[in-house]
């Protein structure tokens, strides 16, 4: 008889190496995306602009849609939920710093420093509130599309790869940016020039980039797992 210890070892060392590495970098992504948020980046030469999260959130779609071609729908949605985790404890931590008190060398020397850490950090509350309502809307959503799109076939060729990882990108980050945005910057400034600039580029990037990052990831899992 197996012992339960020896089970979970065994269930571990079987789990595909590529699903391991985009769940590792998909919790990166998750935290990341957060943070680059709070620059907004101009899109020259007009004077719309994008949050720079975006690109951290492609990558997230990208590993969501390449986890649902290889691995199922149904485990693709558990890591877009498990998600949740690292963005929870990352901004409990913020918030611990954030109320620690400041070395004598920071307050003495790099005051600048430390007002600027804590007002740019201090204001991710809102950022870190919004993102979690946009990203549980949006990329349950790539993934339901991503493998609706796939029908009762395998759609395993290339230019099908593309084109549904293309739709579903556009489609669900549309949707991410109305409510990202309105939710984390209402009220701040006027959001109009960013909400344009943001749907605009997630849009182009969706049907320009992610259908050739989804056939990279795809073929790049397809070598981890048979390494």
């Amino acid at each position: 008889m197996t012992h339960p210890a020896n089970e979970t070892r065994l269930a571990a060392a079987a789990m595909p190496l590529g699903l391991f590495v985009y769940t590792l970098l998909y919790g990166g992504m998750t935290v990341l995306a957060g943070v680059l948020a709070f620059k907004q980046v101009q899109l020259w030469p007009t004077e719309l602009a994008v949050e720079s999260g975006i690109f951290a959130f492609l990558l997230l779609v990208v590993i969501s849609s390449t986890i649902a071609q290889l691995y199922g729908e149904k485990l693709a949605n558990r890591i877009v939920w498990w998600g949740f985790v690292p963005l929870l404890v990352a901004s409990l931590l913020m918030q611990l710093v954030l109320n620690l008190p400041p070395s004598v060398e920071m307050t003495e020397f790099r005051a600048d420093d430390l007002a600027a850490f804590e007002r740019v950090h201090a204001t991710l509350w809102r950022v870190w509130m919004a993102g979690p309502a946009a990203y549980i809307v949006s990329l349950l959503l790539n993934v339901w599309i991503f493998s609706r799109l796939r029908g009762s076939a395998e759609g395993a060729s290339t230019l099908s790869l593309m084109a549904r990882g293309a739709i579903a990108s556009a489609l669900s980050q549309a949707i991410d940016s109305v409510i990202f945005i309105t939710l984390a910057f209402y009220g701040q400034f006027a959001i109009t020039n960013l909400l344009i600039g943001q749907i605009i580029a997630k849009v182009v990037l969706s049907l320009v980039l992610v259908p050739f990052l989804i056939t990279g990831g795809v073929a790049f899992a397809r070598w981890l797992d048979r390494r």
